[in-house]
């Protein structure tokens, strides 16, 4: 099924306020964070003790874009990576699938998604020179050595061992992979 960005766009902002509520049904107040000066994000809300502040997921109202990427490296990503990194900023999402345990990664902030790029640049470089299709990461798993890719030819998503060929698709579009997930907040 194809899917079209706005689908994207609205199942990652579902499954984020999904997620909120469910950890302020749990823990009876938002998502807690460590208070570093340096990464100010527009998900922050107030303190919370000295230490944390609570934080949500904030609609991306920033113009980022994947072109400066796709330019240096001469490739085009697929569609759906470049908007669920674009969609929303905040702190990793955990969820369960079918799979098991994951966290969603998105950028925290503006700054962030730079430091985003160069992770993807780095992945982009890594699968390349291991002569592999090029697969975006945008989820890591409760075991280290996997992660959770979109494959940048035809938006399926894969689990991957770091460095090696995908080797296990689990859904043929990110909608419909956001789309079966549980927040988890047992925490």
């Amino acid at each position: 099924m194809k899917t079209t960005s706005s689908a994207l766009q609205q199942s990652l902002i579902n499954f984020s306020q999904n997620y909120v509520k469910a950890y302020q049904k749990k823990h009876e107040h938002l998502p807690l964070v460590e208070v570093d000066e340096q990464w100010k994000s527009p998900c922050l809300q107030e303190s919370y003790d000295d230490n944390t502040m609570l934080w949500q997921p904030q609609l991306n109202e920033d113009n980022l874009s994947f072109d400066n990427i796709e330019n240096a490296l001469d490739i085009t990503l697929h569609q759906e990576i470049c908007r669920y990194y674009t969609t929303i900023y905040s702190e990793s999402l955990h969820a369960t699938c079918s799979e098991g345990q994951l966290s969603l990664l998105f950028p925290w902030c503006k700054e962030d998604f730079i430091r985003l790029q160069e992770n993807i640049i780095g992945h982009i470089l890594m699968k390349q020179k291991l002569k592999q299709p090029i697969s975006i990461f945008f989820a890591v798993t409760d075991d280290e050595d996997f992660i959770l890719s979109i494959n940048n030819d035809n938006g399926e998503v894969w689990v991957e061992r770091v460095g090696c060929i995908p080797h296990k698709k689990v859904a043929d579009n990110l909608t419909d992979f956001i789309e079966t997930l549980t927040p988890y907040v047992d925490f």
